[in-house]
């Protein structure tokens, strides 16, 4: 089962995501990350092939990361 998570940020550019993305995946390797910068939210989208993604564990990464992340619902 697929589990998927959307999060507003305020990550800016391509560059700082790439960085949160390389990050995340050494600490989460079997997670789906990517961003959608375009939007006004800057989504931050985390997929996994598994029945749970610790959302408390994605917030509080980024927030160590020194950005905000919040889940949308």
């Amino acid at each position: 089962m697929k589990t998927v998570e959307i999060f507003k940020t305020n990550v800016q550019n391509d560059k700082d995501a790439k960085r949160i993305i390389a990050s995340f995946l050494a600490v989460y390797p079997l997670y789906k990350i990517n961003f959608d910068l375009e939007d006004e939210d800057n989504i931050f989208r985390v997929e996994a092939n598994h029945l749970g993604i610790g959302t408390g564990e994605i917030i509080n990464y980024m927030v160590d990361l020194g950005y905000s992340c919040e889940r949308i619902d």
